[in-house]
């Protein structure tokens, strides 16, 4: 008598292959559309102008290798100590920039370094500052690039940045100062932020140590313009 397969047994594997199909399908799809998702991790992007007649601005999108991390957290420890150092005369831009609620340093900054941070002379001056234009304006010229120093925490970096400072006083004298700064900061995983802080800082790091190696005292310490000799600006 001849062997054949029932119907309902055929008809019963027929159904195992698809839905064995079907599942791997799934799976497949799932797992695409996971990497296609950005909003469970940071994307980082530069932005870069061309100054001409007309300004032009691109968009980088950078892929999460470890050359395109280090660039970003060079880029970050040079905007802290912009954010954190530089005097404009606009006192609600300073006011909204080192504020304690939302400002950019507050947000970049641990709690220890903001608490140092607010215990600066300039920074008492600025935010107890009503009227419109605050008189000192300061800037930052860094000397070369931060320099990464070796750290035996694998969940920090650290760097070390040299940079000019200059202040102006009302009267247009200016006196440059050279600092040396040693930063480090914290580069956790899986790290949450405020939906607010994800334009200024989209890694959620986070500076823990911020100390004078040359210059003798913060920066915002500085009260070289009682003394200095008027010069102009140039």
């Amino acid at each position: 008598m001849q062997k054949r397969i029932e119907p309902p047994f055929l008809l019963s594997r027929i159904m195992t292959f698809v839905l064995a199909t079907a599942l791997v399908i799934l799976c497949v799809l799932g797992f695409t559309i996971y990497k296609m998702f950005p909003l469970n991790r940071p994307q980082i992007f530069f932005v870069t102008t061309t100054i001409a007649n007309n300004q032009d601005i691109k968009l980088i999108e950078m892929q999460p290798r470890d050359e395109n991390t280090d660039r970003y957290k060079q880029e970050f420890v040079r905007e802290y100590i912009r954010h954190r150092n530089e005097i404009f005369a606009n006192a609600n831009v300073m006011h909204k920039k080192w504020n304690s609620e939302n400002g950019v340093v507050r947000t970049m900054s641990h709690d220890n370094v903001y608490a140092d941070f607010v215990k600066t002379t300039l920074f008492n001056e600025v935010m107890s500052n009503t009227i419109p234009n605050i008189p000192v304006q300061c800037f930052i010229t860094f000397n070369g690039a931060p320099l990464y120093l070796a750290s035996k925490s694998t969940n920090t970096d650290s760097y070390q940045v040299k940079f000019r400072y200059s202040c102006a006083d009302s009267t247009g004298r200016i006196t440059p100062k050279d600092y040396t700064i040693k930063i480090k900061i914290l580069t956790q995983d899986e790290t949450y932020i405020k939906w607010a802080d994800r334009i200024e800082n989209p890694l959620g790091l986070k500076v823990v140590e911020y100390k004078v190696i040359s210059g003798d005292d913060d920066p915002l310490n500085f009260r070289g313009l009682e003394t200095t000799e008027p010069e102009e600006i140039k």
